[in-house]
């Protein structure tokens, strides 16, 4: 679980994730909540959690911040075969991380939770809500056109993975464009990969990390642009 002022979210997100988990009949579960120094001590009260059977583990970051960089910590942190990772915002919502972690069971590598297959969908609300939902589609439809179209949501970033995969496809980038340039590589090394759909719902409390306004969303949008396009030249000449 990556966090940056989560202070509103995180104690009930690990409650229902471990609850979430048992209900598909798990009981070795172990929780890590990487959190970069947030003003708000969301890593303090995640710290005071006590959640049997789960084991909770905080990494409180002093440094080098960032999404990409905070996963990879928690996913060299990680104990177990199968690792998960999800916003911590309830958009993500932990009671469908059992569908992943069924098809893993299936002989699937990788199990993605997807808005863009059918049957899937996201709720947006807010100022800007609908400017998201814009904006995210068409950057999954510009993905998959130069990209691998068989894959449809690009930037989901709600994943059960097993840690072989990691060991050998480590994360790179600095935001979003993560997810992008994982799941590509990820389908070039014919790894299982499959998409399941799962309805995105609007964030519980606090403020979204993506951005505030058009100049944000568009500052974003230009490292996921400049990952595709670098992806799609490495494609070319043989050097994913």
């Amino acid at each position: 679980m990556p966090t940056l002022n989560e202070a509103g979210n995180i104690a009930r997100l690990i409650h229902c994730t471990v609850e979430a988990i048992q209900s598909a009949g798990i009981n070795e579960i172990e929780i890590i909540v990487v959190d970069d120094d947030s003003p708000d001590r969301t890593w303090e009260i995640a710290s005071q959690v006590v959640c049997p059977p789960a084991r909770v583990e905080v990494i409180r970051r002093m440094q080098d911040h960032g999404l990409t960089a905070s996963l990879s910590d928690g996913i060299k942190a990680a104990r177990h075969a199968v690792i998960v990772w999800l916003d911590c915002d309830f958009s993500h919502p932990p009671e469908r991380i059992p569908q992943m972690l069924y098809m893993l069971d299936q002989g699937f590598d990788v199990a993605v939770n997807s808005r863009y297959v059918v049957g899937g969908g996201e709720d947006r609300s807010g100022e800007w809500g609908s400017m998201q939902m814009f904006l995210s589609l068409s950057l999954n439809w510009f993905t998959r056109f130069f990209l691998d179209a068989s894959f449809a949501d690009y930037t989901s970033g709600f994943i059960a993975v097993r840690k072989e995969v990691m060991q050998e496809i480590p994360l790179r980038g600095d935001y979003g464009e993560y997810f992008v340039d994982f799941i590509f590589r990820t389908l070039h090394k014919k790894f299982k990969v499959c998409e399941i759909p799962y309805m995105a719902m609007p964030r519980k409390s606090g403020e979204s990390k993506t951005g505030t306004n058009l100049l944000d969303y568009l500052r974003r949008g230009r490292k996921y642009v400049r990952t595709v396009v670098s992806l799609r030249l490495a494609a070319l000449m043989g050097k994913l």
